[in-house]
């Protein structure tokens, strides 16, 4: 994978499809002035889905394109003909993917392959005036408004899901040991800083397989931020087992212990329980001349030795994992849906009133009809807007705010 094609940070901007509106429409029948009302329903807008997929490998789909918007719903017709619901979107998404809204907090995250989310939600379909029809209301001449879908920024990151987390200084020879024990092909250069991307790998070894991600070297003060620390610590938060690799060539600036100590720091440093993982230290390049002294297990990429030993190792320490259901699981965080109405002052001193039911209350076609305004306070006053609005404070006179519905208080003196 070119450095251009992994992308693991993105946004993307999502936009549940619009609803339809409802239709105001009459019989016309022979003989008869004005038959009974007959207005369809207009179709539900669709919801934009996010999806986590094991055959999508990074969000460099979003880089250039971030972009991802549902069906609308089409509006109802006259003979009770309804409207078509919106075409919902599935956007596929790496697993690991957590998402994030603009403050920063989490939301959703999609660990595991078929994890989904509802990203954005389409608008609900206005219904028709046969809705409105009633003993006292027999000619409804008004219906809904179709309802906008939800539309919002999200900010998507994503931690690899692996077996094994490579971790080392630059250059300490990961590239070069998850292209020997792997398909991966990663670019292998003899300077710092190579890998400027994860590679994941997959191990076969007897009857284990293992998915091991090598990631990008690591610099003292990662854990701080240094560097692109904190987006490289990330992709091995979510891994089984942890393989430390030392350099053991002379062209190393630290001591193979020194070198353990301030990596197992930085990693303490961003998530402490990362030292509880299972973990081994392997000294690399073994075959170099004058290699350091390392009371570990020795490994050389080059040449073979002891590959086949640490393998064994890390499949031991896996199953274990694996076994423990650590960190295994699904995890996914779905947002609270706003319950009831909600009170507050607006910037222009009156009162707002939120909550999607009062909102709908509100959204008819034409309010000066005076059977659609006498509908809409019924359901206002039913749902309890008026009991909000005192208890808030909210005095005769003063303007109220419902969407784009504006009306003056009256307050309830009994």
């Amino acid at each position: 994978m070119s450095s251009s094609s992994f992308v693991d940070e993105a946004q993307v901007h999502v936009k549940g499809g619009d609803g339809g509106a409802g239709s105001v429409s009459f019989r016309r029948e022979a003989h008869v002035a004005k038959g009974g009302p007959d207005g369809g329903d207009g179709g539900d807008g669709g919801h934009v889905w996010l999806v986590a997929d094991r055959n999508v490998a990074s969000l460099y789909s979003f880089r250039d394109h971030p972009h991802r918007r549902a069906g609308n719903g089409t509006h109802g017709m006259g003979k009770g003909r309804h409207g078509k619901g919106g075409e919902e979107l599935v956007v596929a998404v790496p697993e690991g993917t957590v998402v994030k809204d603009s403050g920063g907090s989490v939301i959703a995250d999609l660990a595991r392959h078929g994890d989904q989310w509802m990203a954005a939600r389409g608008g609900s379909g206005g219904r028709g005036n046969a809705r409105f029809l009633s003993n006292r209301r027999r000619a409804p001449a008004f219906a809904e408004q179709a309802e906008l879908g939800e539309e919002r920024w999200l900010d998507l990151e994503l931690k690899l899901m692996a077996d094994v987390a490579i971790v080392g200084f630059p250059n300490a020879g990961k590239s070069t040991l998850i292209s020997k024990v792997s398909s991966a092909r990663p670019k292998i250069a003899d300077y710092p800083f190579t890998t400027l991307e994860p590679h994941l790998g997959v191990v076969r070894f007897d009857e284990h397989e293992l998915v091991v991600a090598d990631i990008p070297g690591l610099i003292e003060g990662a854990s701080e931020g240094k560097g692109l620390g904190h987006r490289f610590l990330r992709h091995i938060e979510r891994a089984r087992a942890l393989l430390v690799l030392i350099d053991l060539s002379h062209s190393a600036d630290r001591s193979p212990v020194e070198q353990q100590e301030v990596l197992l720091e930085e990693l303490r440093r961003y998530e402490p329980a990362l030292l509880e993982r299972p973990r081994i230290a392997v000294g690399s390049k073994a075959d170099a001349p004058d290699a350091a002294e390392w009371s570990g297990p020795r490994i050389s990429a080059l040449t073979g030795e002891g590959l086949r030993p640490l393998l064994g190792t890390l499949a031991g320490l896996v199953e274990r994992a694996r076994s423990e259901g650590a960190p295994e699981g699904r995890f996914v965080l779905h947002r609270p849906e706003q319950a009831g109405v909600v009170v507050s002052r607006g910037d222009d001193g009156g009162w707002v009133v939120r909550g999607r039911a009062a909102e709908r209350a509100v959204a008819l076609s034409d309010l000066t009809v005076p059977d659609a305004l006498e509908y809409a306070q019924a359901r206002l006053k039913r749902l309890g807007v008026d009991r909000a609005l005192q208890r808030a404070g909210a005095r005769t006179g003063d303007v109220v705010s419902i969407g784009s519905f504006q009306f003056d208080f009256e307050a309830d003196t009994a």
